[in-house]
């Protein structure tokens, strides 16, 4: 058996098909609704989606397709836990707001409805409902036992994927949601996103500071790039609690400046207007307008009699 070992090739092209499939499926289906469904959802003339539509659709295609094929999807299941946490956090914080963002709202509604389909989304992407779904099944798929058995079982594997990307739908919901009324205020978003960044510590503490394997199926005998078992979960714990907290934090800065920096370089500049209020020089509101200020208004000003009861200095 161990002269063998040297023979593995980590790097090994390995076909999924499933994968293309799933792509390409998503991709005809958002083409046929944006084409045939949307003219009649929007009206005749009216764009189905915008150019940001287009590209944030483009931008969860690619990202989906590189976290499930090859090599990422084969190195993370077979050799490095780091990987696989990189692979979950492509599935769970980064193709989830594409995916919403590419998503008119009509299309949804289409897909939802006003009835019992749309209730149970309004409950599911309650902010507290759907933050405590979402860290309880990103701490579930971090229990030994759980990665263990994924890793054995195609299909759990995939099953856990699939848990992962369906209520991180429902946890950036109230964020970047297509439904503006599910939506919180600006202020909401941040502080929602700023817990969110917070429960992942717990589990990647627990990573970085273990001293032993924590996952035993990826206690390997052929190490990529010379990585130990150990090293391997201090960088899956570095990706999960750095590499998410960088992508929430940037977000929830980006949501502080656009709240409260609206304006500020207007409201605050030294530059006037190409328009000089008339009234700053006659000191009469009537001509607190836009108009430009006119030769004839000057000596129209000058030639108004001096008010009784002054000097006239």
């Amino acid at each position: 058996m161990l002269a063998q070992v040297p023979d593995i090739d980590p790097w090994r092209f390995q076909w999924h098909p499933e994968v293309w499939v799933l792509v390409g499926f998503l991709t005809i289906a958002y083409i046929y609704m944006v084409r045939v469904i949307g003219p009649k959802a929007v009206g005749l003339g009216n764009p189905a989606v915008s150019r940001g539509n287009i590209a944030a659709f483009v931008g969860a295609m690619v990202t989906l397709w590189v976290a499930s094929d090859w090599p990422l999807h084969d190195i993370s299941e077979e050799y490095l836990y780091s990987a696989h946490m990189l692979q979950h956090m492509m599935l769970s914080f980064f193709m989830p707001p594409l995916v919403l963002l590419a998503t008119p709202t009509w299309l949804l509604r289409v897909l939802v409805g006003n009835g019992r389909a749309y209730e149970v989304l309004k409950y599911l992407t309650r902010p507290v409902v759907a933050g405590v779904a979402f860290n309880a099944v990103i701490i579930i798929t971090h229990i030994p036992a759980v990665v263990n058995a994924s890793v054995e079982s195609g299909p759990l594997h995939y099953s856990l994927h699939f848990l992962v990307v369906i209520f991180s739908l429902l946890m950036w919901m109230p964020v970047v949601g297509p439904f503006p009324e599910l939506q919180m205020t600006p202020i909401g978003k941040a502080v929602y996103l700023f817990i969110q960044s917070l429960v992942p510590t717990i589990p990647a503490a627990w990573l970085t500071f273990a001293d032993k394997t924590v996952y035993k199926v990826y206690d390997q005998p052929i190490r990529v790039w010379g990585i130990s078992v150990i090293g391997d979960q201090q960088m899956a714990g570095a990706i999960m609690k750095t590499g998410g907290g960088v992508f929430l934090w940037t977000i929830i800065v980006f949501l502080f400046f656009k709240r409260f920096a609206a304006g500020y370089t207007t409201a605050n500049t030294y530059k006037r207007t190409s328009k000089f209020p008339a009234a700053e020089l006659t000191g009469d509101p009537a001509t607190d307008n836009d108009e430009p200020l006119t030769t004839e208004d000057v000596e129209r000003a000058f030639a108004q009699p001096t008010p009784k009861g002054t000097d006239g200095v």
